[in-house]
């Protein structure tokens, strides 16, 4: 891989002011490389939707930058996409309409009407919804509405793919299948992925490297796992894979023991 490509350095942030301030982030470094997929865990509350936020631009910094390509993140743009655990679909647009729409808002300049078509329904396609492209969101389901609002994100191109729990309100069969697909799209696409998740086997699963935060307020980054699977992966052959049972075990540890001591140092 090569050196880092999105860079979080000294990220701080408080919310409020005098005494009703509240720091929810202290002192966050962190140097993501190009294609690097990344996951973020910890406690509720502890402040990583706020991180992945600052990245995307949508909070600013109370102290710290953001570095994306060499350029500093002051707002919201199409080289950061988001993907929230509700999809953000708009309900009176078709599925393909939902997707061309940002298509067309990234590319009106450099594509043409038919290029953009075609770009939407390659985007469709890679997560499996070109079958669906007149329904509305109302008449598909949960995971469905994911891959579109997936396939919404890829289709501007961004330089970092932003999730926010994607899959946390998905049952566990669907969350598999969308798990399977987001490896192949990394794989295929090379995207650079920031992921907040809950789940432990997730993490080990898509991650490259796992970012484990303290617990709130003024959280940390307590520690950094690297994940040294090979890719592809095959949930199937990792079950009793050891590397992958030592990489849940130490997650776990961080989660359920060593925060504590972490906090207190």
């Amino acid at each position: 891989m090569s050196d880092k490509y999105l860079s979080i350095e000294n990220v701080s942030k408080t919310f409020g002011h005098g005494r009703k301030a509240h720091e929810v982030l202290h002192d966050i470094s962190l140097e993501v490389r190009r294609r690097e997929f990344i996951s973020l865990i910890g406690h509720s509350g502890c402040g990583k939707s706020t991180l992945l936020n600052v990245v995307a631009g949508l909070t600013p910094a109370s102290e710290g930058a953001v570095i994306l390509d060499n350029r500093e993140v002051f707002q919201p743009g199409p080289d950061r996409a988001v993907v929230f655990q509700n999809h953000s679909l708009l309900p009176w647009l078709t599925v393909y309409q939902n997707v061309r729409l940002a298509v067309d808002k990234v590319f009106r300049h450099a594509k043409s009407a038919a290029e953009r078509h075609d770009w939407t329904l390659h985007n469709l396609q890679l997560v499996h919804m070109q079958d669906a492209l007149e329904k509305r969101p109302g008449e598909i389901s949960g995971g469905m509405k994911q891959r579109v609002g997936i396939a919404r994100a890829i289709a501007m191109s961004p330089k970092v793919l932003l999730l926010d729990e994607p899959f946390g309100a998905l049952d566990a069969l669907t969350r598999a299948r969308l798990q399977d697909q987001v490896m192949q799209i990394h794989a295929a696409l090379g995207n650079t992925v920031l992921m907040i998740t809950h789940d432990v086997e997730e993490a080990v699963l898509l991650s490259d490297r796992i970012v484990m935060l303290t617990n709130g307020p003024s959280a940390r980054i307590g520690s950094i796992l690297d994940v040294p699977l090979s890719r592809p992966r095959a949930r199937l052959d990792l079950a009793a894979d050891p590397t992958y049972i030592g990489c849940r075990a130490a997650v776990l540890d961080f989660l359920h023991r060593r925060t504590r001591f972490v906090e207190a140092a």
